[in-house]
């Protein structure tokens, strides 16, 4: 197969860099175009970012100029690990002039034409793409993947959904790394817990997740009725987003049913082979002290979501533990995997 080449928005972020680790020996995409701030423009990218993965920035990349954050030039395919506070009108731009732009941020997230999209969970909402350019004036097109905590919540909920879910609560465990570089300051974060993360991450928590599990009909999707309470940390852990969650379900199948509900999950991405899907999307773990951060967020290449201790909760009816790597299934990864399923639904 031909490489497809693709551009990077927000190159010289933590999100952008991880898109840049994924993306260096991709079968399909090929890093061609570089985007970020003004002051990094005209640099090579090897002196624009302060890398800090523990992968290796190859020279075919490191070499590359970086180019003002605007359309001309781009390739049609653009990842964007963007910032919030600037993303809204340079997406919209990329998505005006003709690109296919695959988001991490947030800003289109709940439009009702764009696509919040985990491929295992809910494919059929690339179905929004249809409407998108009519209600936008758009030439081309925008897709998102949920907020970092949001993937690993609603990874959980799916398979459960055929239980009747109708209530969870959550309380995250969630990485310094998901406040970017250089994060939280040490004095903050070291032996500590934060119990407030800012940029309203639990209402979206409370709200992306609803869009998620919800069905397209009629051309828009209507979100599942299941009510989601959340109530997020922050701790010391380099990588992965931990959720205690609760559920209520209007069934009540034993242990051994909903155990069996995740360990057979599979979705569109396992059924086309997609390069970049884990061939079973959530595992279950039976060590009682599992999942952690240190031994599970990698799993898969990061594309794992890792489920564990499921017990009876005397309030809502079940209780356990869901991990997931945070800057990879629930950033760069999720984004690239978005971006595979369109490529082969013939959508770029």
């Amino acid at each position: 197969m031909a490489s497809i080449e693709v551009g990077i928005l927000g190159a010289t972020g933590q999100v952008g860099q991880q898109f840049v680790a994924l993306l260096t020996h991709h079968p399909w995409f090929r890093v061609a175009w570089l985007g970020a701030s003004e002051r990094s423009a005209g640099k090579p990218y090897r002196e624009a970012t302060a890398w800090r993965l523990p992968a290796l920035l190859t020279d075919s990349v490191g070499r590359l100029k970086v180019q003002a954050a605007a359309p001309a030039g781009a390739p049609k395919l653009v990842f964007s690990g963007l910032d919030s506070s600037v993303a809204g009108d340079i997406e919209a731009a990329f998505a005006q002039a003709g690109h296919i732009v695959v988001s991490n941020s947030r800003n289109y997230r709940m439009e009702a034409t764009v696509p919040l999209l985990i491929p295992e969970v809910n494919a059929d909402h690339l179905a929004l793409l249809a409407a998108q350019g009519a209600a936008t004036g758009w030439k081309g097109r925008i897709v998102t993947n949920p907020n970092c905590a949001v993937v690993v919540l609603a990874m959980a909920l799916a398979p459960l959904r055929q239980f009747g879910l109708k209530k969870t609560m959550i309380t995250t465990l969630q990485a310094i790394s998901g406040a970017g570089y250089p994060g939280v300051p040490s004095w903050d974060i070291l032996g500590n817990v934060i119990p407030f993360i800012g940029g309203g991450e639990e209402e979206k928590i409370e709200t992306e997740t609803n869009k998620i599990l919800g069905a397209v009909k009629s051309g828009r999707v209507e979100n599942h009725p299941v009510t989601v309470s959340a109530a997020v940390t922050r701790v010391p852990v380099h990588n992965g987003h931990t959720g205690s969650i609760a559920v209520a379900l209007e069934q009540q199948p034993d242990l051994d049913t909903i155990i069996d509900a995740w360990n057979s999950f599979r979705g569109k991405p396992q059924e086309l082979g997609l390069p970049s899907a884990p061939p079973q999307p959530i595992v279950y773990l039976t060590e009682q002290n599992r999942p952690q951060p240190a031994l599970d967020a990698n799993r898969d290449d990061g594309m794992t979501v890792t489920v564990g201790r499921l017990r009876r909760c005397p309030v809502l009816g079940y209780k356990f533990a869901a991990l997931g790597h945070n800057t990879i299934r629930g950033a760069a990864g999720a984004a690239i995997l978005n971006a595979e399923l369109m490529h082969r639904e013939g959508l770029l």
